[in-house]
């Protein structure tokens, strides 16, 4: 049998589990100098777990699965055994070689329509304004990486403007992009947007929808004399022999330069707005012909064209 101990009613918690009911069987008090004290029976065993109780007062945690695990011990892993009947998938070089559509459709599905403007999966082509809108506007810092598709790209200008609404005036930024390959393919893209970085990534997008082609000799000139206008701006385009260079100024020269052009005259007429300029170097391009296209129109040899 236990031994018991009379212990002051001051120094326990009776909150100290919920688990331990304790009948307190109260004796009469005696006098103290200062203070009356309760005694109660306790036996020892009890007693200890009780004041360890209130000295915890710690989480509900359950550490005692550490007690029988040995960290220096080796763990033998066991797999599970194979079902009955169970075959294992075919290996990724295994399967039939994916045509083109369904890479394409694969494509499309994980970074939306691409810039020729063909959807596969009959998505928005323009759905890549609404997720730069997005990712833009004022306060945001995300870095877009540009795309890698062989096109290089050229700030031609930007401007900044002003739009005049009813709670005052709101500030914007223009940015005109020209984007190529040096290889025959050029575009002229605008795009307006609050900070400058959004407004160039938007006026390339815009300028790969605008992709033209500009026909070339063999010594990457023009094949024939050119003009083209756009609003008021004028543009008039000439052949040169090796060796010339380009010789323009403004957005013509940059045009000219990431197309590819590499001898050719070029001369601004009328506004000097480096936008319509731009433009109507392009629209002077697309009036170029081939001489193979003229002799195949005609129905003719090439030879007959000098004639």
């Amino acid at each position: 049998m236990a031994s018991s101990t009379l212990v002051p009613i001051s120094s326990i918690s009776l909150r100290s589990s919920p688990s331990h009911r304790l009948s307190i069987p109260l004796f009469k008090p005696f006098p103290l100098l200062h203070s009356t004290v309760f005694l109660l029976p306790i036996s020892s065993s009890s007693s200890s777990s009780i004041l360890s109780a209130t000295r915890a007062k710690s989480s509900d945690i359950d550490t005692t699965f550490f007690d029988n695990v040995n960290p220096q011990e080796d763990i033998v892993y066991d797999p599970p055994e194979v079902p009955e009947g169970f075959v294992p998938p075919p290996s990724f070089d295994e399967g039939p070689i994916e045509t083109e559509e369904e890479i394409a459709a694969g494509y499309e599905e994980i970074y939306g329509p691409a810039y020729s403007g063909v959807s596969v999966l009959g998505n928005d082509i323009y759905v890549m304004d609404s997720k730069v809108k997005k990712a833009g506007g004022f306060g945001s810092k995300a870095k877009k990486d540009k795309p890698r598709d062989g096109f290089d790209e050229r700030v031609v200008q930007v401007r900044r403007v002003t739009k005049v609404v009813k709670g005052g005036k709101q500030l914007h930024f223009r940015a005109i992009v020209v984007v190529g390959d040096k290889q025959g393919q050029v575009g002229v893209g605008v795009g307006k947007a609050k900070e400058v970085i959004t407004a160039v990534q938007k006026s390339a997008v815009n300028a790969r929808r605008n992709i033209v082609t500009v026909p070339m000799t063999k010594y990457l000139t023009f094949p024939h004399r050119s003009e083209g206008d756009y609003g008021a701006a004028k543009v008039m385009l000439r052949p040169a022999s090796p060796g010339t260079g380009v010789i323009a100024g403004g957005a013509v020269r940059i045009v000219l330069e990431m197309a590819g052009v590499e001898n050719a005259l070029g001369k601004q007429l009328g506004s000097n707005n480096a936008l319509n300029n731009a433009r109507a170097t392009v629209v002077a391009v697309q009036k170029m012909k081939q001489f193979r296209d003229v002799a195949q129109e005609r129905g003719i040899p090439m030879e007959e064209l000098w004639k």
